[in-house]
Formats: structure tokens, sequence, C-alpha cells
């Protein structure tokens, strides 16, 4: 019975992320999700007391994929730089092919002036770009241009642009901009002898998978 109750919770997670991704929130509504799921409103009452709860559950799922992700990547051995820089990669295919991340964003988007609990997925990636800037600074990675606010500025602003770039061009040209930009960014954040360290394009697509549920 347990079982069955997440892979429902599941299932509603992920088709409200599609509805959410592509129709907005307010369009997304739980009659719909509903509708689509299968279930009856009262077993998705039984799961999410409202939309905003709802909402909040899609962003926490994207925020966990996204963390997850850098996780498996530091575990793998990657220099904290190199996580961020295929972070970058990764959330500009998994914006294209993961409606949980895409909603996520939207969510975030459309919901910004809402109290809690609806999450801000952008918190997420701003702690995230900022803790790996300062694991890369205790490692001795960073110049100083690199360990002030500015950088870290720069690369907050890069990551939230990702979405409206991933959305404006076809990924085989957006992979090697992003590449590019990787290219000019380490000549602020790193030793110019050391920038030959880092891999700016993206991983092999194996390795870089975004985590479709």
């Amino acid at each position: 019975m347990q079982a069955r109750s997440e892979r429902t919770r599941r299932n509603l997670i992920q088709a409200s992320a599609r509805l959410f991704n592509e129709h907005g929130y307010a369009s997304a509504t739980l009659g719909r999700i509903a509708a689509v799921t299968g279930v009856t409103k009262g077993a998705l009452y039984f799961h999410f007391a409202s939309k905003d709860v709802l909402a909040d559950a899609v962003q926490q799922e994207g925020s966990a994929r996204l963390v997850g992700f850098l996780r498996r990547k530091e575990e793998s051995g990657a220099p904290p730089l190199q996580a961020l820089i295929d972070m970058t990669h990764w959330l500009s295919r998994a914006l294209r092919e993961d409606p949980v991340i895409g909603a996520g964003l939207r969510i975030a988007h459309e919901c910004a002036d809402r109290e809690p609990p609806v999450t801000d997925f952008h918190r997420v990636w701003n702690r995230e770009v900022l803790r790996l800037l300062r694991r890369a600074g205790e490692a001795g990675e960073l110049r100083a241009a690199g360990r002030g606010e500015g950088a870290a500025t720069l690369l907050w602003a890069m990551v939230c642009g990702l979405a409206a770039v991933a959305k404006a061009l076809p990924s085989e040209e957006l992979a090697p901009r992003l590449a590019a930009s990787w290219d000019l960014l380490l000549t602020v954040l790193v030793e110019p002898e050391e920038a030959v360290r880092y891999r700016t394009h993206a991983p092999d697509p194996l390795d870089d998978r975004a985590p479709v549920a």
C-alpha cells in the first residue's frame, strides 16, 4: 500500500510538472491535473492539500535532481569549478528535456510574490553556485578576482539567464556558446596556466543526461 501511495504521489508530481511547464501555474488547475493522472480530486488532496503544496513538491523534486547531479559529480572526483561548469551544461539540457526542471523555473517566476510553502528554485541554484565557488576558493583553484562577490554575482546571473537562452537558441548552438562563455569566464576565475585543467564543453551525454523520471 505504501509503495502504491508513493507511486501515485510521484505520478502526480510528474504530471503536474508537465502542465506547469507547458501552461503555467494559473492554468494548471487541480482538476486538470487529476484528470491527466486519472485520480480523483480526493486522492489528489490526500497527497497535496493545495496547488501551492503541489507546486512546492515539484520545485523540491527539481532541486533534488540538481543537487543530486552535483553530488554525483563531486563524488566522482570532479573539482568544484568543473562541477560548476558541468552544472550549467546539465541545466541547459534539463530545461529542454525534463519538465520538472522547466516547471520549477516557471513556478519560481510566476509565484515570486507568494508566501511559503512555495519554494524558490532560484535560491537553490544560488546556494549551489556559492557553495561550489567557496569550495573552489578553499581548494586554491581561484585567483583573487574569482573569490569576490563580483564573480559570484556574474556566475549567478549566468545560471539564471540560461533559461532564457535555452529557449531562444537551438541545442546545437547553445552548447558551444556555453563552452565559449566558460572559456572567457575562466580567464577571470583562475590563473591562465590553470585554465587548461578544465573542460568547458559538455560532458559525454551518457554522463550528463538529465534525470527524467
